[in-house]
């Protein structure tokens, strides 16, 4: 970590603000990791409902990421992380307010079918998409500041390190979420969260911007026509589908785990899964940014793919703890090396005034995938149960790997020197990257 005695002191201050805001906002996010879909359960939902609710985390996320990504291009990142946080705070007030009300059923006749739907569970999925909102703006604003102020040849590294409010978070939420809804309840995860959103609310008031160059497409009119363009665009189509197919296997993962624990009877506290994750995610992270610098970003995006169908391998297989343990611990290290890398790749690929739409844009890919997992495989889960879906979530990760090294470049071959080698990047604008 030299790198950090190179900067001034101011800007050693702020790196430690938004360090501390970001790890605030993801132990409090992730506290609800094992708690939620047990939460919606208590509610009355069965599993397609459970998969609906959880799924609307993404709904928030896709509906709000294009604007957000905007935002923070032509309004400033601070703005934009503020609004992450408040959000934050906001989810678990309205998580507490649920389960006061009386149970209220909507009843009605569409296209001659007649549907029932409790209100509990329709706010719940409001609420679940206002956290959405919530990653939308502040993961997003996140990674474009930390890019703003990383030497281009140490950007790898210096994301890396930023980057690790993700695996501590996850490490830290879901093993005191777990803890707290055993031995007290659902109360107490919810103000604790409410408790963490509030400090990094604090911390992100302290965090001053750097100062971006201007550029002559700064208006709304044109960042929002040139929003979905880039999709088209190689050097962003392949980021954005790996993290569609990662989405779906992330969303299986998040949404089904608690459940799947508790129908096989397995003596676990299910937060211990998302720690597990964490900590493999914390480790590679020391290893990859810094190493990519030196190697290509493409073979560590294979490597984590690789990781990824492993896990869900793992959890195809899994009838005890270990398993379920290990199976988090490949997660995490798929995980903690993809959206850094991600990251990083699309920094390589962009111009500073537009940074904060593409890498908005390419995770948009992930909310889809997040979307799509909740209610889709839900509907499976219901027919062929939570082991199958595992099974196929692997499935899709293995397409995504053979896709990846076969169409990651211009051509085949050369996409297989930088998924498999270190194949020089023929779409990054700087060349922060020097194969060696």
């Amino acid at each position: 970590m030299k790198i950090f005695t190179q900067f001034t002191p101011a800007l050693r201050f702020n790196l430690i603000a938004l360090f501390a805001a970001g790890l605030c906002f993801w132990a409090g996010l992730a506290a609800f990791l094992p708690v939620l879909p047990l939460y919606i359960e208590s509610l009355g939902a069965n599993s397609q409902q459970i998969g609906l609710v959880m799924g609307s985390f993404a709904i928030g996320l896709l509906a709000a990421r294009p604007r957000l990504a905007q935002m923070s291009d032509l309004r400033g990142r601070k703005r934009v992380l503020l609004m992450g946080m408040s959000a934050i705070v906001a989810a678990p007030i309205g998580y507490l307010a649920v389960q006061s009300l009386p149970p209220i059923s909507l009843e009605g006749v569409f296209w001659g079918q007649a549907w029932r739907v409790d209100l509990a569970i329709l706010l719940m999925m409001a609420l679940r998409a206002l956290h959405g909102i919530s990653i939308a703006a502040f993961a997003t604003a996140y990674s474009a500041l930390v890019v703003d102020i990383s030497p281009p040849q140490n950007r790898g590294e210096l994301i890396g390190y930023m980057s690790l409010v993700n695996p501590l978070g996850l490490a830290l939420g879901p093993a005191l979420g777990g803890y707290l809804e055993e031995s007290f309840g659902f109360v107490l995860v919810f103000l604790t969260a409410i408790g963490l959103g509030t400090v990094g609310l604090i911390c992100t008031s302290q965090v001053r911007e750097a100062q971006r160059p201007a550029s002559q497409s700064d208006s709304a009119a044109a960042v929002k026509s040139l929003f979905w363009r880039p999709l088209w665009t190689p050097r962003i189509r392949i980021p954005f589908l790996m993290l569609l197919i990662v989405g779906l296997a992330f969303g299986s993962l998040s949404t089904f785990v608690p459940l799947y624990i508790r129908q096989l009877g397995v003596d676990l506290n299910v937060g211990l899964v998302y720690t597990a994750a964490a900590f493999s995610s914390f480790g590679i992270r020391l290893i990859t940014g810094r190493a990519s610098d030196r190697h290509g970003r493409g073979r560590f995006i294979t490597f984590s793919l690789v990781f990824y169908m492993l896990a869900m391998g793992m959890l195809w297989t899994a009838h005890s703890a270990p398993m379920f343990l290990f199976a988090g611990f490949l997660q995490g290290a798929g995980s903690g090396t993809l959206i850094p890398m991600i990251a990083a790749l699309i920094a390589d690929r962009s111009q500073p005034d537009e940074r904060g739409r593409l890498f908005g844009l390419c995770m948009v890919g992930f909310d889809v995938g997040i979307a799509l997992a909740g209610p889709i495989l839900g509907l499976m889960a219901d027919a062929i149960g939570y082991r199958a879906i595992f099974g196929f979530s692997g499935l899709m990760i293995c397409l995504g790997v053979l896709i990846f090294i076969t169409a990651s470049s211009k051509d085949v071959p050369h996409s297989l020197r930088f998924a498999l080698r270190h194949g020089r990047d023929v779409y990054a604008i700087e060349p922060a990257i020097k194969p060696h």
